[in-house]
């Protein structure tokens, strides 16, 4: 298991816009000390021109090192993951909610964890409250103060990349429509960033498919054979007629 699958991470929300931002200046190909650099200076400059609410140095910082780690310097593990990421963001960026979507919960999966229990409670019920999603991840993570702060950072996430809506009562959601993705390559990032969210790095692939964690998503019938085809770092394995295992590739 990677400290990643141990770690809470997310101490502030974070706006697809500064991911946007983050992934653009890869694709510029500047060097991490001035994409830090650049990223304080954009994320300050949005505060100062109309955001509903400042930001303060510290709460920026770790909001810079959160887009660090997803985007510029991301663990060893996860390198060929964001490099293909970029590839699409580059040639499709019509699907810029998807791949940023996947590049987040590989690299927090307490973002695909939250994700993960939002989309089991908006199968069952047209609304959800906060509080339903904070009680079933501290099933998972225990009943800690930093599950119920951190969560409503990435809950607040949903709201802001436009998968979960307001509703007229504080605390409140409503799903957005789901995006259809076209894509298959699309779906196949999708797929491994659930796998590189999992400790076990492994999982059927009719689970990867209707995984409440893309519950912003309506994703593509796909079959394992394709995946194996197109993919250069998932093993695809048969276990019987109709069940294939996807897992992911060592080194």
């Amino acid at each position: 298991m990677a400290k990643r699958h141990e770690s809470i991470g997310i101490k502030q929300p974070v706006r697809r816009e500064w991911m946007q931002q983050a992934a653009n200046s890869m694709l510029a190909g500047l060097d991490p000390k001035k994409i830090r650099k650049e990223l304080h200076g954009f994320i300050a400059d949005q505060h100062r021109n109309g955001s509903k609410s400042k930001i303060s140095d510290g709460n920026r910082a770790f909001t810079v090192n959160n887009l660090m780690r997803i985007w510029v310097t991301p663990d060893d593990e996860l390198t060929g993951f964001r490099d293909a990421a970029l590839k699409y963001l580059r040639n499709n960026s019509a699907m810029e909610t998807a791949v940023h979507w996947a590049m987040i919960s590989a690299a927090y999966p307490f973002w695909f964890n939250v994700a993960f229990q939002t989309g089991r409670l908006l199968n069952l019920q047209h609304q959800i409250t906060r509080p339903q999603i904070i009680n079933r991840l501290k099933e998972q993570y225990g009943d800690r103060e930093t599950i119920t702060r951190n969560a409503r950072y990435v809950i607040r996430s949903f709201v802001s990349w436009e998968v979960l809506n307001d509703t007229g009562n504080k605390g409140c959601y409503e799903k957005h429509r789901p995006q259809a993705i076209s894509d298959k390559n699309i779906a196949i990032l999708l797929i491994e960033s659930a796998l590189h969210a999992s400790p076990s790095g492994k999982a059927a692939l009719n689970i990867l498919l209707t995984n409440p964690a893309f519950f912003q998503f309506q994703l593509p019938t796909i079959s394992g054979d394709f995946i194996a085809q197109n993919s250069e770092r998932i093993d695809v394995d048969r276990y019987s007629l109709d069940d294939e295992m996807l897992k992911l590739k060592e080194g």
